[in-house]
C-alpha cells in the first residue's frame, strides 16, 4: 500500500463501530485464557475493524467479477458463494473440494458436516446444525462451538489458533463454516483431522467425526532475498512462495532487536500492478539469536500469477513495550513507557464499595486525533490495565498471559472526561465475573501496556525478483 492512502481509505469505510468493538469485547471475554496471537497496533485499528465484519479481501468477498464464474459452480459451491468465499467457490470448480455425509445427533442437536478443502495453508469444513440448537443458552441467531481437534484440549490446540467461524440461517437450522490455518511445519498431501465438538450454545455432548482432508504437493519457488532496516533494528528474508490450486503461501523469516515487536506484510505488488492480500498464518519457528529475536511464519496470499518477474513487499513494523506496574498503595503516581514518549499520570484511586474507579491522563499521544482514533482508543483501555494480587504476579504465564483466576481483573468500564486533555475514568467491577479475593488496595498491582497506543511504523518497500518457476 501506499500506506498514507490506504489508511485514509480505510478512515472512509462506512463501520458500525459499536458493532465491532462490542464484538471485540465480547470474544476477549470469551476467550479466557487469551490464545496467544500477535498483535496489530491500535492507531491502525481501523484495518481491524474491517476484518472483523468480515472485509478481508483475503477472505474472498465475492467481487464482480466472481458473478460468471458462479454461474458455472457445482452445487457443492453453492455454499462457498453463501460464505462469501471465492477460494471454496475456485476449488468447487477445480473439482478438489471433498463432499462429506457425516451426520450425529447428541441430546436432540443434529451436526452434519458437508464438504471439506485443503489449499495452501488454510483447511475449511462446512456443516448444518438443527433449530434445535436454540434451546440452548445462546440468543436466537448465535451458534457457538466448543470444539478441539485431533483430541487435543481446550485452549492449547493449535488448530483454534486462527480460527474463524461462520454461520448463516437457512430453513430448519444453520449452515456453518470453520477456517484453520494449516498448524504444522510440514504437509500432509491425504491425513485424516479428527473432530470433538463438545457443546453446542451449552448443550453437552460429543460430536465425534473424522474428516479427510487432501492437498496436492505446494510447488516451490525458493527466493531467499533479505532486506534490512537498521535504523529500527529489524530484517526480514523472504525465503520461499507455495502455490497451491487456489492460493499461494509465503514463507518469510524476521529478526527483531526486541522481544515481541512483530514485522507484518500489509501487502505485495508484482510487476504489472496486481496487488496480493495476505491472510491468516502459521508460526514455523522461533528462537533468541545473536542478532535479535528470530522467527519463520507461513502466511496465505492470494494465487501468485505465473507469468510476472517481480513482487514489492509493504511491511510494517509494530512495536512491543513491556508493562508498567504500581503497587496500589499510593492514591496519585506516574508510570511512563520502557520505549516510547507516551505516559499514565493517575489523579486518583478510590475505592466504592465493590467498585475501582481511576482517573487518570494519557500523555504523550498525538495532537488532534480523529474521533475514529479517540473511540479506538477509548475502546482499548477497557482491556490496557490489569489488577493483579501481588502474591500472584509469577502465576502468569508468560507464553500465554492472562490474570490468574480469582485474583486478577482484566477489564474496566471507561469513561472520558475530557478528549482535549486525554482525561479519562475507569471503573473496576470487584465483585465481577473476575475479581481478586479479598481485595486490599495495598495488596493490588496495577499494570498498564502501553503497546496499543503505539503507531505501527510503515517500513521502506522493497523488491525481490523471482526466479523462472518451471512447469
Amino acid at each position: 500500500m501506499d500506506n498514507k492512502e490506504v489508511k485514509s481509505a480505510i478512515e472512509k469505510i462506512v463501520v458500525p463501530k459499536e458493532k465491532v468493538f462490542s464484538a471485540i469485547d465480547k470474544g476477549l471475554k470469551m476467550s479466557g485464557q487469551g490464545r496467544k496471537i500477535k498483535k496489530k497496533k491500535v492507531l491502525a485499528g481501523s484495518v481491524g475493524a474491517a476484518a472483523l465484519l468480515g472485509i478481508t479481501i483475503a477472505s474472498g468477498f465475492v467481487n464482480p467479477t466472481m458473478n460468471k464464474v458462479l454461474a458455472n459452480t457445482p452445487l457443492i459451491g453453492g455454499i462457498f458463494q453463501e460464505f462469501n468465499d471465492s477460494m471454496g467457490v475456485e476449488l468447487a470448480n477445480q473439482d478438489a473440494v471433498t463432499e462429506l455425509n457425516q451426520s450425529l445427533t447428541k441430546n436432540g442437536v443434529t451436526v452434519k458436516l458437508t464438504s471439506a478443502y485443503f489449499d495452501g495453508n488454510v483447511v475449511s469444513i462446512t456443516g448444518f446444525v438443527d433449530e434445535d440448537v436454540e434451546k440452548g443458552h445462546n440468543e436466537k441467531g448465535e451458534v457457538s462451538f466448543d470444539m478441539n481437534f485431533e483430541h487435543n484440549k481446550g485452549d492449547h490446540d493449535p488448530w483454534l489458533n486462527g480460527k474463524s467461524n461462520d454461520i448463516k440461517k437457512v430453513e430448519n437450522g444453520y449452515n456453518f463454516q470453520w477456517k484453520m490455518v494449516y498448524p504444522y511445519k510440514s504437509f500432509k498431501e491425504n491425513s485424516t483431522l479428527p473432530i470433538t465438538i463438545h457443546n453446542i450454545n451449552g448443550i453437552k455432548g460429543e460430536w465425534n467425526f473424522d474428516i479427510p482432508i487432501q492437498q496436492e504437493k505446494n510447488r516451490t519457488l525458493p527466493i531467499n532475498q533479505e532486506q534490512g532496516y537498521p535504523e529500527d533494528e529489524v530484517k526480514i528474508r523472504i525465503k520461499e512462495i507455495l502455490n497451491a490450486k487456489a492460493s499461494s503461501s509465503l514463507i518469510y523469516e524476521t529478526v527483531e532487536k526486541y522481544k515481541g515487536d512483530d514485522i507484518y506484510i500489509l501487502k505485495a505488488v508484482d510487476n504489472k500492478g496486481k496487488v496480493y492480500r495476505f491472510g491468516d498464518g502459521t508460526l514455523l519457528d522461533e528462537s533468541k539469536q545473536e542478532d535479535g529475536y528470530q522467527s519463520t511464519m507461513r502466511r496465505e496470499m492470494t494465487k501468485l500469477n505465473s507469468d510476472i518477474t517481480s513482487l514489492t513487499f509493504y511491511p510494517q513494523l509494530s512495536a512491543a513495550d513491556p508493562k508498567v506496574q504500581q503497587l496500589l498503595n499510593i492514591k496519585s503516581f506516574t508510570l511512563k513507557s520502557t520505549r516510547f514518549n507516551l505516559g499514565l499520570q493517575v489523579n486518583d484511586v478510590t475505592q466504592k464499595g465493590g467498585k475501582l474507579v481511576l482517573d487518570y491522563q494519557l500523555t504523550g499521544l498525538p495532537k488532534n486525533l480523529s474521533k475514529g482514533k479517540l473511540d479506538i482508543i477509548n475502546n482499548n483501555l477497557k482491556y490496557a490495565f490489569w489488577l493483579v494480587d501481588k502474591k500472584y504476579l509469577t502465576k502468569i504465564d508468560p507464553e500465554n498471559p492472562w490474570p490468574p483466576k480469582n485474583h486478577g481483573i482484566p477489564f474496566n468500564k471507561v469513561k472520558m472526561i475530557d478528549k482535549a486533555t486525554a482525561h479519562f475514568q475507569s471503573t473496576f467491577d470487584l465483585n465481577g465475573e473476575d475479581k481478586i479475593k479479598n481485595f486490599k488496595l495495598e495488596n493490588t498491582i496495577l499494570q498498564f501496556d502501553f503497546s496499543s497506543f503505539v503507531p505501527a511504523e510503515d517500513l521502506k518497500p522493497f523488491t525481490v525478483v523471482l526466479p523462472v518457476e518451471n512447469e
